[in-house]
């Protein structure tokens, strides 16, 4: 566990608030508490916790109504969030996941099912943060292959017009008749370096094109984060039901 982690607890009971402080603290986290709905975005705002345990019913804004307006902001999005509420009717449990929640916990609550449940929510979410740095890196490299391709193309031009500069050297060098044997020495290293360079590059940009048709390949069958993130969503909902 990372002792580390951020928790808020939104609720207008004042035992319940106590209670996760103590409990929570104890195993690491740091906790704050609030206990009215209205003041809640302020509240995450200025402690951006990792988790926020929600009630779903309290003054001035509804647990629910909270979490619609965080995942509405980009900056806030991303915070995980597990409903607490007395309301046990499946369709108040849908229409929180479909608000954004991360898991939905009737009251009463067991406490060990609560840290559990705790602990998968945070574990998800560092999954997800994992699988977001990788698709930007990917991203990164996938630019920068391409950038590479781009700047091939115009060194191959350049070794072009080296090559032609070259042919126009022996061919006055030739007209004025200059010393073949000294001139070959002069141009032919520079000649060999220049195929060198060329059969260098060819399989750099054999190489490149291979990985752009490999990613090209892949997106194909790519499922994109929120999609995932929707799937997981959806499969939690489907198993809060039963």
């Amino acid at each position: 566990m990372d002792t580390q982690k951020k928790i808020l607890i939104a609720d207008d009971e004042t035992i319940n608030l106590d209670f996760f402080e103590v409990m929570l603290s104890k195993l690491g986290f740091v906790v704050e508490k609030c206990d009215d709905g209205g003041e809640v975005i302020d509240k995450v705002k200025k402690f951006l916790p990792d988790l926020i345990i929600l009630d779903n019913i309290m003054p001035g804004m509804t647990g629910r109504e909270i979490t619609k307006h965080l995942k509405s902001d980009p900056n806030l999005k991303n915070i995980s969030i597990i409903m607490l509420s007395a309301l046990d009717d499946v369709k108040d449990k849908v229409a929180g996941f479909e608000a954004g929640v991360d898991d939905y916990i009737t009251k009463p609550f067991n406490f060990t099912e609560v840290l559990a449940r705790i602990n998968a929510v945070l574990r998800n979410r560092a999954l997800f943060d994992q699988i977001k740095m990788r698709e930007a890196r990917l991203v990164l490299a996938e630019e920068l292959n391409k950038d590479l391709k781009e700047n091939l193309s115009v060194f191959i031009d350049g070794i072009d017009d080296l090559d032609k500069a070259m042919k126009i050297i022996c061919e006055n060098a030739a007209t004025n008749n200059a010393n073949q044997e000294t001139l070959n020495n002069l141009v032919k290293p520079v000649s060999d370096k220049i195929l060198a360079v060329r059969k260098h590059i060819a399989a750099l940009d054999a190489r490149i094109e291979k990985t752009i048709n490999e990613w090209d390949n892949l997106k194909k069958d790519e499922i994109g984060l929120s999609v995932l993130e929707s799937h997981i969503r959806k499969f939690l909902h489907q198993e809060a039901d039963h």
